[in-house]
């Protein structure tokens, strides 16, 4: 048996593309239409056979390790001439399959829309009702794209495949090819009494409302998806999906960190030094603080609880208060007497350099910036 290789003149480390490209070179010169001699004609099988073995990778490996041709009789697995010239020139062609018609039904297309919450609304979620405007079904016509009474028709031209065939003769023979329906633009039917509403297209474009209820714990640029919301196809097609992309606006106290709350406590020198308690106004109410006595700039008080809700889960985290001791700039005499007498009293040291640490308000502060 000759080497197939030798068969379609190309070496045995030779490419894909260019076993393609010598067989399609081989074939024009000794397909029948062409070279009608016999000796032609079984060239031709041969040169298809080689083709069809070197052309699958799994057979070529097989032929390469002395396994056989590892290929289907019929020239190669091939079912004649007209599906080899199918496989190379494009369907239709040679008696290929007849393509079939579109369907006028498609699916619509997503939309995007875009919904501005504050902080405190990812605490615990909120609802919102948000309008679109998009494309909805055409109710006049309820998808049809006809005229009441009225129904699509088999297109006269193509009698109802989509599309038309056209057949050339070339140096290979009769070569038809296939394309869309001019007429019908490949749907097969024409719609010859178009709905007035919606000019044939089965939808309309409307503003309508959509009640979305937004999970606690989204953030700036996450999209929620709702899946059928969309647009309506043509013709009455499904429904594409809606995608809500949330913004979170910045507060003017709270940032956040995860699932935690950061804000930062001002306290003055003689409620840093004795302690206090106080209440502030959290997202979700009041919170009671104990300002315990001595406390420094850079401690943090942790309100279990009462941070935000997770996207996934229930487990609120906490609300982290970063204290900062004020020193007073304006002092009368009479103050700045106490404070001198205070200072000799304890004998507090002068300023001295300390171990250097990252403290944990350093960190605080850091992200509230970045925030």
């Amino acid at each position: 048996m000759a080497d197939h290789y030798e068969v379609l003149g190309v070496s045995r480390d030779a490419s894909t593309d260019e076993i393609k490209k010598a067989y399609r070179r081989l074939a024009r010169q000794l397909h029948p239409d062409v070279n009608p001699g016999d000796d032609a004609a079984e060239k031709f099988k041969l040169v298809t056979h080689a083709y069809d073995v070197l052309s699958d990778d799994d057979s070529r490996r097989r032929y390469d390790m002395g396994g056989g041709d590892g290929a289907a009789g019929n020239f190669g697995g091939f079912g004649g001439f007209g599906d080899i010239f199918e496989t190379f020139f494009g369907a239709g062609q040679g008696g290929g399959r007849a393509a079939r018609p579109r369907s006028r039904r498609e699916r619509g297309q997503d939309a995007l829309v875009r919904v501005t919450l504050d902080l405190g609304d990812v605490v615990f979620g909120a609802h919102r009702d948000i309008e679109v405007d998009t494309a909805v079904l055409c109710e006049t016509c309820n998808g049809s794209c006809c005229q009441e009474g009225t129904s699509p028709v088999t297109c006269d031209i193509c009698g109802g495949s989509g599309h038309v065939q056209r057949q050339v003769r070339s140096l290979l023979g009769n070569v038809v090819t296939s394309q869309p329906c001019g007429t019908c633009e490949g749907y097969g039917t024409t719609i010859p009494y178009p709905c007035g509403t919606c000019g044939g297209q089965g939808r309309v474009r409307s503003r309508r409302t959509v009640s979305l209820d937004i999970p606690a714990g989204v953030e700036t640029g996450l999209r929620l998806q709702l899946p059928g919301s969309g647009e309506v196809g043509k013709a009455g097609g499904p429904h594409g999906d809606l995608y809500v992309e949330v913004t979170v606006n910045p507060h003017p106290s709270f940032s956040r960190d995860g699932d935690d709350l950061l804000a930062t406590l001002e306290v003055s020198m003689p409620d840093a030094v004795l302690g206090t308690e106080t209440t502030i106004q959290g997202l979700d109410g009041e919170v009671e603080l104990e300002i315990r006595s001595g406390v420094q700039s850079g401690d943090v008080l942790t309100i279990k609880g009462r941070g935000i809700t997770p996207l996934r889960g229930t487990q609120r985290g906490d609300l982290r208060v970063g204290v900062q001791v004020v020193t007073p700039t304006k002092l009368d005499s009479a103050q700045r007497a106490l404070i001198e007498d205070f200072a000799k009293k304890t004998k507090a040291p002068g300023p001295q350099l300390a171990q250097f640490q990252q403290g944990l308000f350093s960190k605080l502060r850091d992200r509230f910036r970045s925030h």
